[in-house]
């Protein structure tokens, strides 16, 4: 299969939702804001998602509640059904929306979730997709009995090793045929297996991979059908976009093989002015004081309670190495994060919060539902990204007026379908279906 073009030479826009996680996205204050928790919210914004004629849903997933000073964070406290058991509701009332759910290669075993995302696939006629993530993070590996003891090259190894034997499973039934033994050995695994299933509507789930570092972006570049990322300006979408592109063809890949969707969240106003004036209102929400200090003291590696949010940034340096914040992504270089903050903080005059609200700020478009539409347009026509997808700062609702004021606009556009034209979540993608390997062995 190949990808179908828009009318005219314009490239089609791919869009695809996100539910709100707990984090500093949603906006929890807010009289709209609903449960993170009950079916009907996932429902909700599935519905709304698949009315605005989106390619998927995709769910994020934490495997531990995050914690500060050795307490429940407190943006935690909603917790968060299992993404797969969501998902194979969703199928049921839903027809033609992919379903994607994060799930972690380093706690989890190849056969098992190859057998679970075949289940989805099925179930849902050819809807499933993986977001494949890992994680070096001793705190969550606590969880687990072999707790968290990889480092970040090995992560990536065992990532790659886990989603070819995922792939050897998925191949080795083919309908009509008998299932053949997939035996994937190496340092990661020893498995001598047979699917339980035969192959399923889209073979393989499409494959996700959040990437950003060298080691991810080269992964993906060998393996991800969708790429999930973070960049905040034209300039840096087209660079990543480029860049991740022009690894494909080390695998025999074609541009055409992956889609590069970033991180979004859109803010609508009747008048330019009115959608600055709220996106700002929404910011100030989404990072509150609280907020703000636990994003400073994820880098400062220091209890941060006595200093003003409204304030200076600390002027004692980060501490090496610190278990104060818990479940967070790592820090990284501390000293060095700790430097370019202060002196941005210098250069533009910033407290605290207002460091947090521009550090944590994702892709955004802000404006009327004509300039969202043409912002949206320009991004993926000059190859910035090959679409979005969309994190409302509410739940369930947060959609709503982006699919009834923004993507008629780009249906008239012509960049975007009108119509869902094939029956998998590959169609929608524009994707190729795989080819299954002989022998189905990895």
């Amino acid at each position: 299969m190949t990808r179908t073009p828009a009318a005219g030479p314009h490239k089609r826009i791919h869009l695809a939702a996100h539910f709100p996680g707990v984090n500093n996205t949603t906006v929890w204050t807010d009289p709209a804001s609903g449960s993170q928790i009950d079916f009907s919210s996932f429902r909700h914004l599935a519905r709304t998602a698949e009315r605005g004629r989106f390619d998927f849903l995709f769910l994020a997933e934490g495997l531990r509640l995050r914690e500060r000073k050795g307490l429940i964070h407190d943006l935690d406290v909603a917790g968060r059904p299992e993404s797969l058991t969501v998902l194979n509701a969703l199928a049921a009332v839903t027809e033609h929306l992919g379903l994607a759910a994060t799930v972690n290669t380093t706690f989890n075993e190849p056969y098992e979730l190859a057998r679970r995302f075949a289940s989805l696939d099925h179930l849902s006629g050819g809807r499933a997709a993986w977001n494949v993530v890992t994680t070096s993070d001793a705190f969550t590996g606590a969880n687990f009995r072999r707790g968290g003891y990889l480092d970040r090259a090995d992560r990536y190894r065992r990532a790659a090793a886990f989603v070819e034997a995922a792939r050897a499973l998925w191949d080795a039934w083919p309908p009509g045929g008998t299932p053949r033994t997939v035996r994937p050995t190496g340092p990661h695994f020893d498995i001598t297996a047979r699917p339980t299933l035969p192959h399923s509507p889209q073979l393989h789930p499409v494959l996700i991979q959040a990437v950003d570092s060298d080691e991810g972006r080269e992964f993906a570049a060998r393996t991800a059908d969708v790429v999930f990322s973070r960049h905040g300006t034209l300039e840096a979408g087209r660079a990543f976009h480029a860049d991740v592109k022009r690894r494909l063809a080390r695998y025999g890949r074609t541009p055409d093989d992956l889609v590069i969707m970033p991180a979004a969240t859109v803010v609508l106003g009747d008048t330019e002015a009115e959608a600055q004036e709220r996106a700002a209102h929404i910011r100030r929400k989404q990072v509150s004081p609280q907020t703000a200090l636990a994003v400073l003291e994820n880098v400062w590696g220091r209890d941060l309670s006595a200093y003003d949010p409204d304030g200076p940034l600390p002027d004692i340096d980060p501490v090496p190495d610190s278990d104060l914040v818990q479940g967070w992504a790592h820090a990284g270089d501390r000293f060095g994060i700790a430097a370019r903050w202060r002196a941005l903080a210098r250069e533009k005059h910033l407290t605290i919060r207002e460091l947090a609200i521009e550090q944590t700020a994702r892709q955004s478009f802000i404006g009327t539902p004509a300039s969202v539409a043409a912002l949206i347009d320009e991004h993926v026509q000059t190859d910035a990204a090959d679409g979005f997808i969309l994190v409302p700062h509410l739940t369930p609702g947060g959609l709503d007026e982006f699919v009834d004021r923004v993507v008629p606009l780009l249906q008239e556009r012509g960049v975007f379908r009108t119509e869902y034209e094939g029956p998998t979540l590959r169609h929608h993608l524009g994707l190729r279906r795989p080819e299954p390997r002989p022998g189905g062995s990895a």
